[in-house]
């Protein structure tokens, strides 16, 4: 599973680079990657709402919630 690593972004550079690194996943036909965000809540928050503008599934997986995986 391929992953990007948001640690030492600001806000705005984690989530243009999320949303470049997930639509580049995406051109496979099935696909699933880490989003590692680390604990911040805000960033968590607008990961999210990137994710749900482009209608990705994902999800936060309840053993470690710094990070999201996003699936096909």
């Amino acid at each position: 599973m391929n992953e990007i690593d948001l640690h030492g972004f600001t806000h705005i550079k984690a989530i243009e680079s999320a949303e470049d690194f997930v639509l580049k996943e995406s051109q496979k036909d099935y696909f699933s990657c880490k989003i590692i965000t680390g604990n911040s809540t805000e960033m968590i928050k607008k990961i999210i709402k990137m994710l749900e503008s482009h209608d990705f599934n994902f999800y936060i997986p309840s053993w470690n919630m710094g990070y999201i995986i996003v699936t096909s």
